[in-house]
């Protein structure tokens, strides 16, 4: 498998095909993008089920400390596939923490001016986890996305 195993020359997904089997599903919604850090959160998210339209994987995150900065991304590869594809909503899908806040603002910067719905995956206390125990930054997320409920909410 290892020597058979290639990038996807779209998505940057690890495949033994090009494309890879989710860029070639034509069952796909090609107007929306998630883009990711790495294979590995794209396969999260593709194990809940409840994505179904294409990826970018970005190959890391900014981290000037480790090395990584901008131009070491895949994020010039993304401009081009929001510009040439129809695409109409971009997910960034960073983690949360500094590098993936980063890395954010970074792709909000070069892909706001393309005319493109730009959202971020909602942020908050994990299912079972107690307030007290939550760090303030997941608060301050949860408090930021949240959402109506009951009759106001419909």
């Amino acid at each position: 498998v290892k020597a058979r195993a290639k990038t996807c020359s779209k998505c940057f997904n690890i495949t033994e095909a090009d494309p890879c089997p989710i860029c070639a599903n034509p069952g796909r919604d090609r107007s929306t993008i998630c883009v990711v850090e790495r294979v590995r959160d794209l396969a999260a998210i593709e194990a809940s089920g409840s994505y179904r339209g294409l990826y970018h994987v970005l190959g890391g995150r900014i981290a000037p400390l480790d090395g990584v900065f901008p131009e070491n991304l895949t994020a010039d590869r993304l401009v081009e596939r929001v510009r040439n594809e129809g695409v109409r909503e971009v997910i960034i899908a960073t983690n949360p923490d500094t590098e993936g806040d980063s890395t954010a603002s970074f792709l909000v910067q070069k892909l706001a001016p393309l005319g493109v719905t730009l959202t971020q995956l909602a942020r908050g206390v994990p299912s079972g986890g107690q307030l007290e125990h939550a760090a303030q930054s997941t608060l301050a997320g949860a408090l930021t996305g949240r959402r109506p409920v009951g009759a106001n909410g419909k």
